[in-house]
């Protein structure tokens, strides 16, 4: 790996040790009695902005916003591992349907900061279209003949999005690819030939029957200092 991806590199790698929308509104009703307006129904913005949003939630999101957002039986509050099992972080995972949920990753208890907002649903997309279960080709078409880390390890399939044409995201999106169910078994050579913690080309012949899918992206909000 050069000196440039691999400095690159482990700011991606770094990030990802350390923390492992226009909303609707009621319209009153011709009627006789008082108007009681509609409490407001969960936004249907499912655009994400690297850096700067995920729908409507933002860096300056907190958890009482997203009750108001969403609704506090949308919400569950749990917490998660780090990277590596390394810390643990608050976080408050979003349940919508239509592939919409998610999950937001605070900086502390106090869930007044997101850090990230991760396991996004497959209606969750970039301007560019990119969302979960993007297949390889049309990564490639998006994204030019980039570089991602091989298979079978921590960090495997993680876009190095500075060899791309969208490296103005790096450090503001994380994306990680997986192969199709079974693929190890039925393309083992395959497999093994892109594996391991090294950069391989996205042209790499032995990716092709792998089925390669968009398996993982994390927004980042506020970097972890």
């Amino acid at each position: 790996m050069n000196s440039s991806i691999k400095g690159i590199a482990t700011v991606t790698l770094a990030l990802l040790l350390n923390y492992s929308a226009n909303q609707a509104f009621a319209i009153p009703q011709k009627i006789n009695h008082p108007v009681t307006i509609a409490k407001s129904q969960p936004s249907k913005d499912t655009l994400i902005v690297p850096g700067e949003r995920v729908g409507p939630i933002t860096r300056k999101t907190t958890k009482q916003d997203l009750v108001k957002l969403f609704g506090a039986s949308h919400l569950v509050d749990k917490t998660i591992s780090g990277a590596e099992g390394i810390g643990s972080f608050a976080a408050t995972q979003l349940n919508l349907n239509q592939g919409r949920s998610l999950l937001v990753v605070w900086s502390d208890n106090t869930r007044t900061k997101p850090l990230d907002v991760r396991n996004l649903g497959s209606a969750w997309k970039t301007r560019e279209g990119i969302g979960i279960g993007t297949p390889l080709s049309e990564l490639r078409k998006k994204l030019g003949n980039f570089k991602l880390y091989g298979l079978a390890w921590d960090y495997g399939g993680t876009i190095l999005l500075d060899s791309s044409k969208l490296s103005r995201y790096q450090g503001k999106l994380i994306l990680r690819v997986d192969t199709a169910p079974n693929a190890s078994e039925k393309f083992p050579n395959d497999y093994q030939s892109v594996s391991g913690d090294g950069t391989f080309s996205s042209s790499n012949s032995h990716w092709k029957p792998l089925g390669i899918r968009l398996a993982e992206i994390i927004v980042v909000l506020n970097p972890s200092e």
